[in-house]
């Protein structure tokens, strides 16, 4: 039986596959880098499921040789793929099984921005009635930066469900683009027309802070910023200072540099700004996506125990 140690909040999202998975004892732990490898050290775990926090050490000394990091989830900018190298640790992820959750969550914020929900559904339970209008998504234009799964799942909700104008924008041409109206390789071009900029990049080195002061100033005044993909890839301090100043006009985030959410700088704090609709990284907590996370993982730990190595979802980087 393969062992296999899990942080609590993934395990509690998937109680119901992982609790019928027969071959595994899994040993749900704080997401904590400690309490990981104290768990992993204590039970003798050779695998490991983990979220969306950062591993910078502990965790690879507790591994064994040849031991394995998966994912439940996509990105992976939380392990350190050298030092898993380093010692021989299998590392995967579950590509694939959450790309409609997110995609909706994207389309689901669109629409919370354009129409005010948040702030109408707090205004009124607070016992004001404020029947002012706001627009519609049918015929405005979307800007997609980065044109992966999840980038083509938003394009294809957004052209065929409201009849949007979807401009893709990626340093490669992706390869299907029958749901982009247009495809650009400049950022500038992408999101000078734009209504909506919805981000959908990886966080690594070369996206760090990639939305800036600069980018922001590119988009037009009307524009409303997305961003379902990684925190690190936008200067939340850049981005308050746009929507204060007007350069752009609201934004919906559903993930932060820093979780649970902490600004940047105290004095410019997100939550304070009205045209800001903000979710705590909830775009695959769906039970769907859940499950089929768990599903993808339940099948790689069988290859893995089965030595069956090249046929897990690997991480190439």
């Amino acid at each position: 039986m393969l062992k296999v140690v899990i942080t609590e909040l993934e395990y509690e999202k998937a109680l119901d596959i992982f609790s019928r998975s027969a071959g595994f004892e899994f040993i749900p732990t704080a997401a904590d880098e400690d309490s990981v490898a104290q768990a992993l050290k204590k039970s003798g775990a050779a695998a490991v499921i983990l979220g969306v926090r950062k591993y910078t050490d502990k965790l690879y000394e507790a591994l064994p040789e040849g031991g394995l990091i998966a994912r439940f989830g996509v990105g992976h900018d939380g392990v350190d793929k050298a030092k898993a190298q380093a010692k021989n640790i299998y590392c995967i992820n579950t590509p694939g099984a959450l790309d409609d959750s997110v995609a909706e969550c994207a389309v689901g914020l669109m629409l919370a921005v354009v129409r005010k929900l948040v702030t109408h559904g707090a205004d009124l339970k607070n016992g004001h009635w404020h029947n002012c209008g706001g627009a519609e998504l049918s015929g405005k234009t979307l800007a997609i930066i980065g044109c992966g799964h999840i980038g083509l799942r938003v394009a294809k909700i957004c052209r065929d469900g409201f009849g949007m104008k979807v401009i893709g924008n990626d340093l490669n041409k992706p390869a299907q683009i029958d749901y982009y109206d247009s495809f650009c390789e400049s950022f500038a071009q992408a999101v000078e027309n734009a209504d909506f900029v919805s981000l959908h990049i990886p966080h690594i080195k070369e996206t760090e802070n990639f939305i800036n002061a600069e980018r922001l100033a590119m988009m037009n005044r009307k524009a409303a910023l997305i961003n379902t993909s990684r925190g690190a890839v936008l200067d939340e301090d850049a981005l308050y200072d746009a929507l204060s100043s007007g350069v752009i006009a609201a934004a919906g985030l559903d993930v932060f540099k820093f979780e649970p959410y902490d600004p940047q700088s105290p004095e410019r704090d997100l939550r304070k700004l009205r045209q800001v609709v903000l979710t705590p990284h909830i775009g695959s907590s769906t039970a769907d996506a859940c499950r089929r996370m768990a599903e993808s993982l339940i099948t790689d730990l069988r290859l893995y125990t089965n030595g069956q190595y090249g046929k897990m979802h690997l991480l190439q980087s």
